[in-house]
């Protein structure tokens, strides 16, 4: 699967629906975050993170690093981390909605997934999640269908000339 996700021209219109389908999600969501009618604040999300941590069955805590870094850096720093969900879940989207940098739009999308399961919150994440993997794991042929395929045909040669051995 892994083969024919990469290099089939049938996986490329099915990873291509699927790439603008999740781009259109996380566009979506920043964009609210961004221009709705309240602002945005992750501090609430951050305080329940710390306060609420993810525990196991014996009620011990599954992400104790990821506790103490919210604990002691994010909780002081709830604006700075707000500023980087509302515009990165928006620059995703923008993204995979194009098809410019898919790979790496994917990658950081997987990552704010789990970032969000990490503070305890499913919702959609693990939709999201598969839907990324999918994306990222089809490589150059999700992106064919965008401007990836523009980028690496007229701009990717010129900024990374190769050299020639001699």
């Amino acid at each position: 699967m892994y083969n024919w996700l990469r290099s089939s021209k049938i996986a490329m219109p099915i990873l291509t629906v699927l790439r603008v389908y999740l781009g259109v999600q996380w566009f979506t969501s920043g964009f609210h975050k961004i221009f709705g009618d309240t602002p945005f604040d992750a501090g609430g999300f951050i305080g329940n993170i710390v306060k609420n941590p993810v525990v196991g069955p014996e009620g011990n805590q599954l992400y104790p690093a990821y506790t103490w870094f919210m604990e002691t850096f994010a909780v002081g720093n709830s604006q700075f981390f707000s500023f980087l969900v509302m515009w990165g879940e928006l620059l995703i989207g923008l993204g995979l909605i194009v098809g410019l940098f898919t790979s790496t739009a994917a990658f950081f999308g997987i990552v704010m997934n789990f970032l969000f399961l990490f503070g305890g919150t499913v919702s959609v994440n693990p939709l999201y999640l598969i839907l990324g993997l999918l994306v990222l794991v089809g490589g150059r042929n999700s992106g064919t269908i965008g401007l990836d395929f523009y980028f690496r045909k007229y701009v990717s040669p010129k900024l990374f000339k190769q050299r020639q051995h001699r």
